[in-house]
């Protein structure tokens, strides 16, 4: 009716208020550190003399030095790569390959359907796709959207069930064997993509001989159904946009996404029983497989590419439950491949680029190393100088969080970019004991999320 706002629009009003009460809290809650780090900023002079007279404590202070003047020195390294990073032009349909693009779901109920219609809309020659759904033994109703796409598709469809479920590293597998293109692509079942997606995405392959994996871009699709996606909304947008450009421009894209990558045939066949059956300290593993088929096929020798306008649009978990689980997934993934990588990047794995896989490597490896000794000193730190520390780290992760600001806001507009900071100080106080935590836990198996009372946006493979 006229003049009188529906329940949406009182709602997204609503969320709307709430939005800009969080964004100006974080502020405020900056400013203030920004004043109490000045009232107390003396004590940094006590602790500095306190460290340096001691053997350990001048190592630890040295250390810390070394870390931040690495930690600037690579980001100016990353920014140069950035700067020379240019997405590879689509090639025309006469050039493009037959290609396989394979979709494991578990649970994922109409999401799946989706999936596969905006598969099934590409400007990608129908003729040069094979499409293969697998439902890798679901216990919704996952099943009967894969059989509804079948018969709207009919043979442009392929679709296989599990008898069980086995994981998506399974399925994938399945899917690699029933496979006949010339590149794999693969793409998660709560995912969408645009209609030029996997033309895109395929092109390198043609261009670039020697390109063996391709990663795509990640929007987050459910941005606007919570305060999570929204945090993260910027955060995925300067890991992609400038982070794996940046890699791309090395040829050494560490991870290609599960949402959405294309591999060359032969590179995931020379190495695919030996990722099926991956093992880490004696248990075979059934997580990180997107960052295993990466790092298996750069120890081939093969460039690993990330194309900017190849989009997909995938649904991320919408709690801290859900949230921390994925987290913990991938830096248990990050830890065991970080040794993996660390087996071949010296070596000469490949003719040329190889300094900057071994400069990437070298910079999560600083992490992992630097995580417990960072955990102590936090927590003598917050007994010994609380207020201190508490505005220093305030005041850092706010100086730190201008660079993605600048780069959301520039590429994307202002007024989301500012989510950024909010989303680093909730990480560091409330996450910030993941990374040690898988590092302790890295040989643990368990999606962790997938889950058939999980919501469809809290199951992201």
């Amino acid at each position: 009716m006229k003049g009188k706002k529906t329940a949406y629009e009182k709602t997204k009003k609503f969320l709307s208020f709430v939005d800009y009460i969080i964004q100006i809290n974080t502020f405020l809650l900056i400013i203030g550190a920004g004043f109490v780090f000045y009232q107390f900023q003396y004590q940094f002079l006590e602790i500095r003399e306190m460290l340096l007279n001691t053997v350990l404590g001048s190592i630890f202070f040295y250390f810390s030095m070394f870390l931040l003047v690495f930690k600037i020195a690579f980001l100016l390294y990353v920014l140069y790569h950035y700067l020379r990073y240019k997405a590879i032009e689509p090639v025309s349909d006469a050039a493009l390959p037959y290609c396989t693009v394979i979709v494991p779901a578990y649970n994922e109920g109409r999401f799946v359907y989706d999936t596969l219609m905006s598969i099934a809309k590409s400007d990608y020659p129908s003729h040069k796709i094979q499409l293969i759904a697998i439902d890798d033994g679901s216990k919704d109703d996952t099943w009967h959207w894969i059989e509804q796409a079948k018969e709207k598709l009919g043979a442009f469809l392929i679709i296989y069930r599990q008898p069980q479920n086995a994981g998506k590293r399974e399925a994938l597998y399945k899917g690699f064997k029933l496979a006949t293109g010339e590149v794999f692509v693969t793409i998660d079942s709560d995912s969408v993509i645009e209609t030029d997606t996997l033309r895109n995405l395929v092109s390198p392959f043609v261009m670039d001989q020697n390109c063996g994996a391709v990663a795509g871009n990640v929007k987050i699709h459910n941005q606007k159904k919570a305060i999570i996606p929204k945090m993260l909304n910027v955060s995925f947008a300067f890991s992609f946009g400038f982070i794996r450009s940046a890699q791309s421009s090395m040829k050494t894209v560490l991870c290609t996404p599960g949402a959405l990558s294309a591999y060359r045939r032969e590179a995931v066949l020379n190495c695919l029983e030996e990722w099926a059956n991956q093992t880490f300290l004696g248990v075979k593993t059934d997580i990180g497989e997107d960052r295993a088929m990466t790092n298996m096929i750069l120890k081939q020798g093969y460039n690993s590419l990330f194309q900017r306008n190849a989009l997909v649009y995938t649904n991320i978990p919408e709690t801290y439950r859900t949230l921390r689980k994925m987290f913990t997934r991938w830096e248990r993934s990050n830890v065991r491949e970080n040794i993996m990588m660390a087996r071949f990047v010296f070596t000469k794995f490949r003719q040329e680029n190889k300094f900057g896989a071994r400069v990437l490597l070298f910079n999560q490896s600083l992490t992992i190393f630097s995580a417990y000794p960072c955990l102590i000193a936090m927590l003598l730190m917050i007994v010994a100088y609380p207020r201190l520390f508490l505005s220093s780290t305030i005041i850092s992760i706010a100086v730190f969080s201008i660079i993605p600001a600048v780069y959301y806001g520039i590429k994307h507009g202002k007024r989301n970019s500012v989510w950024i900071f909010t989303y680093n100080l909730f990480y560091t106080f409330a996450l910030f004991w993941i990374t040690p935590f898988a590092i302790i836990t890295a040989g643990k198996r368990g999606w962790l999320t997938r889950d058939i009372n999980t919501s469809v946006a809290e199951q992201k493979a």
